[in-house]
């Protein structure tokens, strides 16, 4: 039999928040998946269950119920249960406060010549233009301008 790496040992006020969770189901399936993995994995229960039976009995991989049995070990009850928030976000925003203040300010300008106003097309190739941007979609233009509550009419 190979040595247990990491013993689960829930306190009573960790089992009863598990159960609440699993019994509810309001959670995301993630969370209560990980409860469930948990509490069949408490010493302190009647008969904890092995990395296969876990594994068997909740349909996933053994590699996943070590890794939660690992995270609770080293970071406890709430990051087990809970995502991490992202620092920063996968793609980073194109239109920033100072391209935001350029963008802002053009709008308030004359429009080019032959057009009675501007839309958000001709703010879009005239960032790029001005090299504000490398390159913007009109919505984005759009989108930063509704943010201002400013209007191109």
């Amino acid at each position: 039999m190979p040595a247990i790496k990491y013993l689960i040992e829930l306190t009573k006020e960790e089992r009863k928040k598990l159960e609440n969770t699993v019994s509810k189901g309001s959670s995301p399936a993630r969370t209560i998946m990980r409860a469930n993995i948990l509490l069949a994995s408490d010493r302190n229960s009647n008969k904890p269950m092995t990395v296969e039976e876990t594994s068997a009995a909740f349909h996933v991989s053994a590699t996943t119920v070590q890794k939660v049995r690992a995270c609770y070990a080293e970071q406890g009850l709430e990051s087990t249960l809970k995502r991490k928030k992202r620092v920063t976000p996968p793609v980073p925003a194109k239109v920033t406060g100072d391209v935001e203040a350029h963008i802002i300010a053009l709008a308030c300008t004359d429009p080019p010549e032959g057009y009675s106003r501007w839309t958000v097309r001709l703010l879009a190739d005239k960032c790029v233009e001005l090299g504000f941007l490398e390159s913007v979609s009109a919505m984005t233009i759009n989108r930063t301008l509704k943010k201002t509550n400013l209007s191109l009419t």
